[in-house]
């Protein structure tokens, strides 16, 4: 069994196809949203708290995982879901302009029959936006 960066096991026959780390702390890809983010994350690590999020998409299962931690080592909150593949009704991603259209910013979305969930993805371009989705896709159908 491995262990992800997320702290997922993953069961005997189990394979990792994806693990997707969330941007949490900027809200864009705009390079002074960003700017701000670090701050924002370089402060709140000084104070001891830090959050992370995760999307792991294997070959049997997708889960988000998502944990808080405070001063600096008490896990003070952990959310781990389980997406049924039953109850995704649409998946995709956006594109969108930030910083005077000069940085793209790539979102993956999935929309279920209770909530929707987005991630904002690191250093992709619209092909790596894409297999991100078709992989999200083929996890979901072949399920």
């Amino acid at each position: 069994m491995a262990t992800l960066q997320s702290g997922i096991l993953l069961a005997e026959n189990e394979t990792l196809v994806m693990e997707i780390e969330a941007e949490l702390w900027a809200s864009s890809s705009n390079p002074i949203a960003r700017f701000f983010g670090a701050i924002a994350k370089f402060i709140a690590m000084i104070l001891g708290h830090r959050k992370k999020g995760f999307l792991v998409i294997t070959d049997k299962r997708i889960v988000e995982v998502k944990t808080n931690i405070n001063w600096y080592c008490f896990t003070t909150g952990k959310e781990v879901k389980y997406v049924l593949p039953s109850s995704v009704k649409e998946i995709g991603y956006t594109r969108s302009a930030t910083f005077l259209c000069c940085c793209p910013m790539f979102q993956l979305y999935y929309e279920s029959f209770t909530q929707r969930t987005a991630v904002q993805l690191q250093g992709v371009d619209e092909s790596g936006a894409k297999k991100v989705a078709d992989v999200f896709y083929n996890a979901i159908v072949h399920a």
